[in-house]
């Protein structure tokens, strides 16, 4: 059976053709109810046309290759989604402008990214300016914003 890290490895020079980043590949569930979930990021919004651009090619590739084998799966391609935790450099730098909750030791804070120059984050929380290292961030989630203060 293919694992994730193999599908990785395969899959990513199809994405990156159509000008995304592979973010992550899960596989869940055996025998016919095997699921294949693809997700990708860009640095620019990704609409449902790209998404379906992606579940024709990386089908197609999985068709013409052996990578899947003869079992049955079903392909589910997505982007990263709003509640998805911050676990990699590029998902802070792309994330620049956006409100965001983190949590470093015990304490759990909300600020705004300003800026990302990798290990570093600059979060203004709460009209302060803070400066921390990602890896001291034990978790990062992008918060939802439908009516931000400075656009209205």
């Amino acid at each position: 059976m293919t694992t994730a890290a193999e599908l990785i490895s395969r899959v990513a020079p199809v994405v990156t053709e159509l000008g995304l980043d592979l973010d992550d590949v899960k596989i869940s569930g055996s025998g016919k109810h095997r699921v294949v979930e693809i997700i990708v990021d860009a640095d620019e919004p990704i609409d449902l046309d790209r998404i379906a651009d992606v579940s024709r090619a990386v089908s197609e590739f999985f068709d013409e290759s052996d990578v899947m084998g003869n079992a049955p799966y079903l392909l589910e391609v997505s982007t990263r989604g709003i509640g998805t935790p911050l676990s990699k450099p590029v998902h802070w730098r792309r994330n620049i402008g956006r409100l965001v909750t983190f949590t470093t030791g015990s304490n759990t804070a909300s600020g705004r990214i300003m800026e990302f120059v990798d290990p570093s984050v600059v979060v203004n929380v709460k009209g302060q300016t803070r400066t921390l290292d990602i890896s001291s961030i034990s978790r990062a989630v992008i918060d939802v914003e439908f009516n931000r203060k400075d656009d209205a």
